[in-house]
C-alpha cells in the first residue's frame, strides 16, 4: 500500500514537472523582439486635413500620458507592485478610466499627444483595443482630424500567475498624435536586459515621427517609456544612450527636437524632498545621471514649486496621502526649442497610476 501512494506521489509530481517543462518551453519558443529602424505607418483618424506644418515662433502645447493599460483607478493595486490586483476589473473599467484619462488630455487642448501602456489586446485589459478607444474619446473632446502612429512595444506570451487571476497573454504599445500632419514614422528597438530578464521587461522601444516646420526644417517627436526593473544598470543607461545620440544626430541637422514619455526615472533627483512621501524601500526610479545629458538637450522635469504635484504613484495598495509618489514623467528638448513651461496635470490617479504631464514650447 505504502508503495502505491509513493508511486502515486511520484506521478503526480512527475506530471507537475512536465507541465512547468511545457510551459517554460512555449515561453521561450514565443518569444520575439521586433526588428530596429521598423517603419509604422502614420495614419489618420476623422476625414478633415491637419495642419500641414509647425511654425517658428508659435505657442504649442505637447501632453504625455501613460494610460497604465486603463486598469488604475485610484483605488486599484498591481500585484508586480506588491499590490494584489493582475487585471482591470471590467471591460467597464478599462472604458471608464481610458475614457477619464483622455478627457484630462483633451481638457489641455494640446497639439501633439504621447501616450504609453496602450493595449490593444489584452487578457488584462478585457480585450478592449484602447487605442481605438482613445482616438474615438479624443474626436468627442474635438481632437477629430489628427495624425497618429502606433509601435508595439510588449506582446507577451500567457503569463499563468497569479494563479487564481493570471496576468494573460497582452499587446501593448505607444501611440503618438498631433492635429500637425506627420510622416515618416520609426520604431527604434532600445537594448533590454539578456537572459531570463528579458521575460520581465517590455519590447522596450521609442517613435520617431516628422513635422515639417515653415522655416524648412523638421520638427522631431520621440515617444518613449524606458526600462524600470533592470538588474544590470548598464541597461538604463545604454538606452538613454542610444535615445540621446539620435536626438544630436538630428539637432546637428537644424532639426527641432522634442521627446517625452515615461522615464521611470526620477526626473526630479530626489521625489521624496518635494512630495514628504519618504522613501521606497526598493526604489525602482533613479535620477537620470547629469554627465549622460548631451549639453544640447534640456532635461524638463515638470513641476510647480509652489503647488508641486507627482506624476506617479506606486501601486502597492489603493491610493492615499501615504502613497509613495514621484514623478518619473517628462520631456526632452533640444537648445533650439524655448520651453514656456511644463507642469503635471493633477486627476488624482482617479484613471491611472499616471497623472498625465504637459509642456508649453516654442520653436526659436
Amino acid at each position: 500500500m505504502k508503495k502505491k501512494v509513493l508511486k502515486g506521489a511520484a506521478g503526480v509530481v512527475a506530471a507537475a514537472v512536465l507541465v512547468v517543462v511545457i510551459y517554460l518551453a512555449y515561453v521561450f519558443a514565443t518569444y520575439y523582439r521586433l526588428e530596429d529602424n521598423l517603419e509604422i505607418g502614420v495614419e489618420r483618424f476623422g476625414s478633415g486635413a491637419a495642419d500641414d506644418v509647425a511654425k517658428i515662433g508659435e505657442d504649442y502645447l505637447i501632453v504625455s500620458a501613460n494610460i497604465g493599460f486603463g486598469a488604475y483607478s485610484d483605488d486599484y493595486s498591481f500585484f508586480m507592485d506588491g499590490g494584489k490586483e493582475s487585471r482591470a476589473r471590467s471591460a467597464e473599467a478599462v472604458t471608464e478610466n481610458v475614457s477619464g484619462s483622455m478627457g484630462a488630455v483633451a481638457g489641455q487642448s494640446p497639439d501633439i499627444i504621447l501616450l504609453q501602456e496602450v493595449d490593444t489586446d489584452g487578457t488584462r485589459s478585457w480585450h478592449v483595443d484602447e487605442k481605438e478607444l482613445a482616438m474615438q474619446e479624443l474626436a468627442k473632446e474635438g481632437m477629430e482630424n489628427v495624425d497618429y502612429t502606433y509601435a508595439q512595444n510588449y506582446d507577451s506570451p500567457y503569463l499563468f500567475y497569479p494563479f487564481l487571476e493570471p496576468h494573460g497573454s497582452n499587446k501593448a504599445g505607444i501611440v503618438t498624435i498631433s492635429d500637425m500632419e506627420m510622416s515618416n514614422g520609426i520604431r527604434r528597438s532600445l537594448p533590454i536586459e539578456g537572459g531570463f530578464m528579458k521575460f520581465l521587461d517590455l519590447d522596450r522601444c521609442y517613435s520617431k515621427q516628422r513635422i515639417e516646420t515653415d522655416n524648412g526644417k523638421e520638427l522631431v517627436v520621440y515617444n518613449l517609456h524606458l526600462s524600470a526593473y533592470t538588474s544590470d544598470p548598464s541597461t538604463a543607461t545604454n538606452q538613454l544612450l542610444l535615445l540621446f545620440d539620435d536626438m544630436i544626430e538630428e539637432y546637428e541637422k537644424g532639426n527641432y527636437v522634442i521627446g517625452g514619455g515615461d522615464f521611470n526615472k526620477d526626473l526630479l533627483g530626489n521625489s521624496s524632498e518635494y512630495f514628504g512621501c519618504g522613501e521606497l524601500e526598493d526604489n525602482w526610479a533613479q535620477p537620470i545621471p547629469e554627465e549622460l545629458i548631451p549639453e544640447e538637450i534640456q532635461l524638463i522635469a515638470p513641476v510647480d514649486e509652489s503647488r508641486p504635484v507627482p506624476s506617479c504613484r506606486n501601486a502597492d495598495s489603493p491610493y492615499d496621502e501615504d502613497s509613495f509618489v514621484l514623478t518619473v514623467d517628462g520631456f526632452l528638448a533640444s537648445a533650439n526649442v524655448e520651453v514656456i513651461e511644463a507642469k503635471v496635470i493633477d486627476t488624482g490617479f482617479k484613471w491611472s497610476d499616471h497623472n498625465p504631464v504637459y509642456m508649453e514650447f516654442v520653436l526659436r
